[in-house]
């Protein structure tokens, strides 16, 4: 009998607790953190903060350097300048490669037939025969490593059933990333009037490629390897990735008229940098230029992680509720890209409710994060609720009692 009425007694508390919580109220307020409270990495605007006004000399053309996350350009140097990208070309065709490989269209496994198109191509090639197939795999392998210009365009044909249909996914593709000083005429790269693009376009895929389908460095980071049995050697034509650290690809380009183009990669830190050269005089140009500006973003920049995409940064109390809180979490990965030495000027500045009224839906925004630099906002990141959260009713209310009482019959 004892032991029925303090079950009673509880459950009667509980009652009075859950009917006083709906008549408490909402206030705001602002948390400012340091740069020193967290340690990480992920992704801001560009600011003027990080323009520079170093400049070096240069015998290419034209040259890029940005940090992969962010896309922030740190050093360019006629960078809109229409050129031949010659087999850089083959970014776009290998970013489209993986993107139908994510939507399930493609996989590593299918086997790519040759057309006598593509066992026809000159330049870089591993001379393929329209009697054998290679899987995708074998294809990629063959394209990233050597340009091997068979394969590419065998598979743009598998893809889009000829090659002029893939080039058109091509463009379409590139003016979906802004790439306006861009007209593709073909997927392999070999000069073709008409056929440009800039440094800072190539960055743009490049970029793409790297950030969203980070598995195409298995490939772009092979120095040796075979095909065919070993029977067919591969040897990367880009020479960072063997002689620069933390090298990640990405693709080289030569043609009599296009000179010597690459689009570099590296990753240092948590600091990923991409280096695009355009129209080098010389292939030991374009390596030590793309080396000479990757060098510099290295030593100049750093890139910092506040917070990771989901992480809690608060929990926040919830009125009229099933429950008594919600988690506040980073909608996307909190991030800074900065000059070295400037890390004690970011101020970050977190604005959330201290409670919020049910309902309550998963990624409701609850507040924002600010990063400031030296008084400049330089990135803004939502809080969002990590999960819903009903408000209460009778129903719902007697569900929660009931399982709250159970539980405690059976502690």
């Amino acid at each position: 009998m004892f032991k029925k009425n303090i079950y009673n007694l509880v459950l009667i508390i509980l009652i009075l607790l859950i009917i006083l919580s709906t008549f408490s109220f909402a206030s705001d307020s602002v948390y400012v953190w340091s740069a020193t409270d967290s340690d990480a990495n992920s992704s801001i605007q560009t600011s003027s903060n990080l323009s520079s006004d170093t400049k070096m000399q240069f015998e290419s053309e034209s040259c890029i350097l940005i940090e992969q996350s962010t896309g922030t350009v740190l050093y360019e140097h006629n960078s809109h300048e229409q050129l031949r990208p010659a087999s850089v070309t083959k970014v776009m065709t290998i970013l489209l490669i993986m993107e139908a490989l994510d939507n399930g269209t493609l996989s590593l496994d299918d086997k790519i037939p040759c057309s006598e198109n593509a066992s026809s191509m000159g330049g870089s090639q591993i001379w393929l025969d329209t009697t054998e197939t290679l899987t995708v795999h074998e294809m990629l392998k063959a394209i990233c490593v050597v340009s091997a210009n068979d394969c590419t365009v065998a598979m743009a044909e598998y893809l889009a059933g000829s090659e002029e249909a893939f080039v058109e996914k091509m463009n379409a593709r590139a003016k979906e990333l802004g790439m306006n000083d861009t007209n593709f005429k073909n997927c392999h790269g070999i000069d073709e009037d008409g056929h440009i693009t800039s440094s800072y376009d190539i960055s743009l895929m490049s970029r793409e490629l790297l950030l969203n389908h980070p598995k195409i460095t298995e490939y772009t980071t092979i120095w040796m390897d075979s095909l065919r049995d070993g029977k067919s050697e591969l040897v990367n034509t880009n020479k960072l990735i063997r002689n620069y650290k933390g090298a990640t690809g990405l693709k080289t380009g030569s043609t009599s008229l296009a000179l010597y183009n690459l689009s570099a990669s590296a990753t240092r830190d948590g600091l990923s940098l991409i280096a695009v050269i355009m129209k080098a005089p010389s292939t030991k140009v374009r390596f030590s230029e793309a080396q000479k500006l990757l060098d510099y973003g290295f030593a100049n920049y750093t890139f910092k992680t506040f917070g990771n995409k989901g992480e809690c940064v608060k929990s926040v109390n919830v009125d009229k509720g099933v429950s008594s809180s919600v988690n506040a979490v980073f909608e996307n990965s909190a991030s800074v890209l900065f000059k070295k030495g400037e890390d004690k000027n970011i101020v970050q500045n977190v604005n959330i409710c201290d409670s919020i009224t049910a309902p309550i839906y998963k990624g409701q925004r609850l507040g924002e994060v600010n990063f400031t630099l030296n008084g400049e906002n330089i990135q803004t990141i939502n809080i969002v609720a990590e999960e819903n959260v009903d408000k209460i009713n009778l129903w719902n209310m007697t569900i929660h009692l009931y399982k709250t009482w159970f539980n405690m019959l059976r502690t």
